[in-house]
């Protein structure tokens, strides 16, 4: 046999093992402006719900009150408020019991708060595990959402339950009729809101390390610049601008006007905090698209 024909014939056999593979998936870069995969995301749907337990149930594991710490959280924080904003500060409440003013404003940043922090620490805080298997990054991102979702239909439910208590103790408060409905949507845009910013400071992070820490902090400044613990209505008409670029300042006065018949809330504050809740999804989703090519090779 000559050196050409075994030549042939091995080339011929490697031709015929990759013929006989078979690859479910194939990862290639994907180099387009937004190279964001929505369908590869739908079918780790599973891997989605899996993460959602790990963090809830991480939430309270080893704990001695265990689940109670989602109720007694915005209990402990609303009652502080109203004793330094309500009592000693004296600020207007629109009417509304303090205590009940301040926790409805407590349980929508609460939400906020937790989706912004935790999905700006995603690649940091899975960096074992993005390291070792793939899987479509925003996975653990919408994981997050969920997560905190339930959490924030726990105190909502608290919300209720003490707004029951305030309404047959005849203060004032009146039950919500159908536009409690509303609320379900002031939910999604929040979760949308926080997605969008965490994961701008996430992609962020990869490079400037610093921004994590600095995250924690600009969230609580980001609080007393909303309406949490005073009404919109008490602001200056001068200040009105920055609130219409504050994209938390419809949804908290919005729920509030649901709830218990505050003040509503205009049309061009809701669409002007749309566009900049848009627009910072948009952007969390590019950056965060794009930083996960190279994640692991800085964090």
């Amino acid at each position: 046999m000559t050196p050409n024909s075994e030549g042939s014939r091995s080339r011929d056999c490697a031709e015929q093992n990759l013929c006989e593979q078979r690859w479910d998936v194939v990862i290639k870069p994907r180099r387009r402006f937004l190279s964001v995969d929505l369908a590869s995301v739908w079918r780790y749907r599973d891997l989605i719900w899996m993460f959602f337990r790990r963090d809830f149930i991480a939430f309270y594991k080893q704990t001695v009150l265990g689940p109670m710490w989602y109720l007694i959280q915005p209990s402990l924080t609303a009652l502080t408020y109203y004793v330094v904003f309500g009592r000693i500060a004296n600020l207007s409440t629109n009417g509304l019991p303090p205590f009940l003013f301040y926790m409805s404003g407590i349980v929508l940043w609460t939400y906020f708060a937790v989706c912004l922090t935790n999905n700006s620490e995603v690649f940091s805080k899975n960096a074992a595990l993005f390291g070792k298997v793939y899987f479509p990054r925003l996975v653990v991102p919408i994981s997050v959402v969920m997560s905190g979702m339930t959490a924030f239909a726990i105190q909502f439910a608290l919300l209720i339950l003490v707004s029951l208590g305030y309404v047959f103790a005849g203060n004032g408060v009146d039950l919500p009729g159908l536009s409690f409905l509303v609320v379900p949507l002031l939910v999604v845009y929040v979760a949308a809101l926080g997605m969008g910013v965490g994961l701008v400071v996430s992609a962020l992070t990869v490079r400037f390390r610093d921004l994590a820490f600095a995250a924690g902090f600009v969230t609580q400044l980001w609080m007393y610049a909303s309406p949490v613990v005073y009404p919109f209505q008490q602001i200056p008409s001068k200040y009105h601008g920055f609130f219409h670029v504050n994209p938390m300042t419809a949804p908290i006065e919005t729920l509030r006007h649901v709830m218990f018949g505050t003040p509503d809330v205009s049309m061009a504050l809701w669409l002007s905090n749309l566009a900049v809740t848009a627009g910072f999804l948009i952007l969390g989703v590019l950056l965060f698209s794009r930083a996960e090519s190279n994640a692991m090779d800085t964090v």
